[in-house]
């Protein structure tokens, strides 16, 4: 008997009819507390070499109907191997095709990263004997808000600050973290070892685990877009970004990333802070400089594709990238990957994955080590 079910991490759909495998009607959910809807993720049982076709009729009115253009869902087996199928979007309704080879199936936007991977994510880290690990307070649901503070925590130390999974559904971002952190905590590398010489890391790489666990794609358990919370968070309302912007003023910030993935753009690219009213010559410097080292370092970043910039003065504040860069007058930059795949260097079997994201952030290290000595 064909069967859907959500209850385990970060699962989400509504079901309307699933009689009939060949037309199941499905709808993408909103997050708990708001409208916004985009991330599914769903195990479907009994359905072993039938051929199921799941519409979503009303992928229309999701926070980013253009990124259904040229997407194709991920649908794993086992939950560590995850891979592309046939998706197809035409009059408002998403619809995913496939013929699955065993009786137990998992399909979802992006490929997920769990609340338990992100726990044994934190305990390897910490057990690399370079990484002290931190309680910065608790989630709306109680759940714990984590800092890595890497390096020697010297007062002429450079401050880098890296934040990740603002929006929880945007699941590369923990990915990209991992490979970081992978890299960064390498006793072998030397490019590890030369940024550890000279600066301390600041790493939070789940900023929004209720959301995470409610299978939300970019607000917490109060509804809050964390991306929107930090010129005014609240510990009612946004207390993840309260916590964490606290702890930025006890340290300083040298140099900023906030990680994203960004549903409509199918390219890796960053934005920074032109908009802020304290941008300058110095920061526009650094910018190149960073970019131009990560090109070097990874060919799936690019500097064509992004964001249109701001007008001077017009930043929005309240997003972390310009907060951050007007607060402490630092370089500061929002790097985005794709939901679908890299135009750049697709890949027709597993566009833009896990692993991916995981190489980037390996790679990403390059160009903070390029910018390093011009940070102050």
């Amino acid at each position: 008997m064909l069967k859907i079910s959500t209850q385990f991490d970060g699962g989400n759909v509504d079901i309307i009819d699933i009689t009939d495998p060949t037309n199941m009607q499905l709808q993408l959910p909103c997050d708990n507390a708001s409208d916004f809807k985009q991330w599914f993720y769903y195990r479907v049982q009994g359905a072993a070499y039938q051929n199921l076709t799941m519409h979503f009729s009303n992928a229309h009115e999701s926070a980013f109907p253009g990124g259904w253009q040229h997407y194709e869902a991920m649908c794993s087996y086992d939950r560590s191997n995850w891979f592309r199928v046939a998706t197809e979007y035409e009059n408002g309704t998403l619809t995913i095709r496939h013929t699955p080879l065993a009786n137990s199936v998992y399909y979802a936007y992006f490929e997920p990263y769990s609340y338990e991977q992100h726990l044994n994510l934190i305990g390897e880290a910490q057990g690399s004997g370079l990484c002290q690990v931190d309680d910065l307070g608790s989630t709306l649901q109680g759940r714990d808000l984590n800092l890595l503070t890497i390096g020697n925590q010297a007062a002429s130390d450079l401050k880098i600050w890296i934040t990740a999974r603002q929006h929880p559904g945007e699941t590369m971002a923990e990915w990209f973290i991992e490979g970081f952190l992978n890299r960064l905590l390498d006793h072998q590398d030397p490019t590890a070892r030369a940024l550890l010489d000279q600066a301390t890391f600041y790493i939070v790489p789940n900023m929004n685990p209720d959301g995470s666990a409610l299978g939300n794609l970019r607000t917490n358990y109060a509804g809050a877009n964390l991306n929107r919370e930090w010129q005014n968070p609240t510990l009612e309302y946004s207390p993840e970004v309260y916590f964490v912007r606290q702890k930025m003023h006890e340290t300083g910030v040298d140099l900023f990333l906030d990680i994203h993935g960004d549903e409509e753009i199918p390219f890796v690219f960053v934005a920074g802070t032109e908009g802020v009213p304290s941008y300058n010559e110095r920061i526009a410097d650094l910018e190149q400089r960073f970019k131009t080292a990560f090109k070097a370092a990874s060919p799936d970043f690019q500097d064509e594709h992004g964001y249109a910039k701001d007008a001077p003065g017009q930043a929005n504040l309240g997003l972390a990238t310009p907060y951050v860069g007007e607060t402490f007058g630092c370089l500061a930059y929002t790097l985005e990957m794709p939901f679908t795949d890299n135009h750049n260097w697709p890949d027709d079997d597993f566009g833009w994955n896990g692993q991916r994201s995981l190489r980037l952030g390996e790679a990403a290290l390059s160009p903070i080590l390029a910018v390093l000595r011009h940070l102050r």
